[in-house]
């Protein structure tokens, strides 16, 4: 198993998404409630990021979080990561 730095992992999965949609940090850090300089120290991998902050930014990029640790795992984000219309709300299980 091969040692992982989580920190900048994920604070690269989550500028990978961002540059996707074409958002600033500053578009990101609105979209999520948060400061801009919090969202520069998350994706250069300088936070230990709450859960809470962690769904945040998920919404604000349109992935499930689960999403974001995926591509830590495989290096590519699921196909589908924001597909069924997610926009931050559960959906019910059939």
């Amino acid at each position: 198993m091969r040692n992982i730095d989580l920190k900048k992992e994920f604070g690269a999965s989550v500028r990978e998404r961002r540059k996707q949609l074409g958002m600033s940090q500053e578009a990101l850090a609105e979209r999520a409630d948060l400061h801009r300089t919090y969202v520069s120290d998350i994706e250069n991998g300088l936070r230990n990021i709450s859960l809470e902050n962690i769904h945040r930014i998920a919404r604000a990029l349109d992935v499930h979080v689960s999403s974001l640790f995926l591509r830590i795992e495989t290096g590519a984000f699921p196909k589908g990561a924001a597909a069924n219309g997610f926009n931050g709300t559960r959906r019910a299980k059939n």
